[in-house]
């Protein structure tokens, strides 16, 4: 049930703490009741004087920037909150591609919103620019997948509510290798000969690019992360994939590469990808649910990513959510719609209803795990880790990419990743 902040009774409150202070300190000068009603009348008097004709989001009104997606829903919250609380609500569309770089212009001029829908890994760029405030969730905080308040906690502090999640699992042909999740890559590539599957898995590597962000399962199984996480799970700038774990997840790269097995293969982009699964040719892939409909020959399960490296499988996951605005003048009541409307199972089950991602909100998420596709994926980002939403993470990936991709074509392992952590530490540290 959704528990609207009582505004009018927190100002009540304040007034008669005052008064209250007034009367300790001087017992004899007590206002009569007369004089307190008059006192009331003349300062709603300059209240309403100081409050007509200023701009909406001064008084009582709070602005929601989002995308064409999800503006109906917010739209349909917003409603029900206004009719409760009597505050003015404007839900303003834009072209999530702009969101971004408006939302950090705009709200240093007080021309920003309230509330903006956003990504998780805008939030290192947010607070750089000092454009969002944290977001209190109260009690409802433990109703959230874990993954998802750590990809919108930054130095401790979380920035945002948030609602949706997404990551990569392995999809496997159910008619080749069963639906029995495989523990490990080795017992993915028996599972997949068994069965004469001309090749075991189809991973995308975006041809001669490289895609870390899909590899990144594996290479976390050897215990190498890209950053090291505090204990709050926030990111620090420690680069966590060098040395022995490092090198171990090279040498699987390599030994699975051009000079190796040839599963894992340069040749392959995310079209070439999606048509080997989908043509039967492989018996597994990693992919995201967005590659779902291209699978239509398919009949899939979708499970956790194997270990490759003996440690668990930790993806990246996306999360999206809602940002609160530094400069908001109805931050309250701002965070009074995003917890109690947009965080509530009404408002949560109204967004996935209208863009279906991976709820964030556990009792959503489990509601909509009876698919099973949606089930596999949720599992899958309960054993993931939040893609890193630090500023220092943008410097990663051209050398990431590049030294996997050398390595899959056969470059020495150990010399090739050494070589890349050595020219991100001094990016990183110059």
């Amino acid at each position: 049930m959704r528990k609207p902040l009582a505004l009018g009774a927190l100002v009540l409150s304040s007034a008669l703490l005052i008064v209250g202070c007034t009367a300790d300190t001087e017992p004899d000068t007590t206002p009569t009741d007369t004089a307190v009603e008059e006192t009331t009348a003349a300062e709603e008097t300059t209240a309403a004087e100081e409050t007509e004709g200023t701009e909406p989001g001064a008084a009582g009104a709070i602005t929601i920037w989002t995308d064409a997606e999800r503006q109906d829903a917010i739209q349909a919250e917003a409603d029900k909150f206004a009719a409760d609380t009597g505050a003015t609500v404007e839900v303003v569309q834009k072209n999530f591609e702009d969101l971004r770089n408006d939302f950090i212009a705009q709200v240093p001029t007080g021309e920003g919103p309230d509330i903006t829908v956003g990504a998780h890994d805008w939030l290192g760029a947010l607070v750089t620019a000092g454009v969002v405030d944290t977001v209190d969730l109260g009690a409802t905080t433990g109703n959230f997948e874990s993954v998802a308040l750590e990809a919108f906690t930054y130095d401790g502090q979380l920035y945002a509510l948030p609602y949706s999640l997404e990551t990569v699992a392995l999809i496997q042909n159910v008619d080749l290798v069963g639906e029995e999740a495989p523990a490990t890559w080795d017992d993915m590539v028996a599972a997949a000969e068994a069965a004469g599957a001309e090749r075991p898995i189809a991973i995308n590597t975006a041809g001669e690019t490289g895609d870390a962000y899909t590899m990144y399962g594996f290479q976390t199984s050897f215990g190498a992360p890209v950053f090291v996480q505090d204990d709050s799970g926030s990111y620090t700038t420690e680069v966590g994939m060098g040395g022995e774990a490092g090198e171990a997840f090279a040498q699987w790269l390599y030994d699975n590469g051009a000079s190796g097995t040839g599963y894992i293969s340069t040749t392959v982009d995310y079209d070439i990808n999606n048509e080997l699964f989908n043509s039967g040719t492989a018996a597994y892939t990693i992919q995201g649910p967005w590659a779902i409909s291209s699978f239509p020959d398919v009949n899939l399960k979708v499970n956790p990513i194997p270990s490759a490296g003996g440690e668990p499988a930790a993806p990246f996951v996306g999360v999206q959510g809602f940002y609160l605005s530094s400069q908001s003048q109805n931050a309250l009541l701002a965070t009074d719609f995003l917890v109690n409307y947009l965080g509530s199972e009404e408002g949560q089950q109204a967004l996935y209803e209208a863009d279906p991602r991976i709820p964030a909100l556990s009792a959503i998420a489990d509601s909509v795990s009876d698919d099973p596709i949606i089930a596999g994926f949720l599992a899958s980002s309960q054993n993931g880790v939040p893609m890193p939403s630090i500023p220092e993470m943008g410097a990663v990936w051209d050398f990431w990419n590049a030294a996997q991709v050398q390595i899959i074509n056969g470059a020495d392992p150990a010399t090739t990743w050494n070589t890349m952590i050595d020219n991100l530490n001094a990016e990183l540290n110059g």
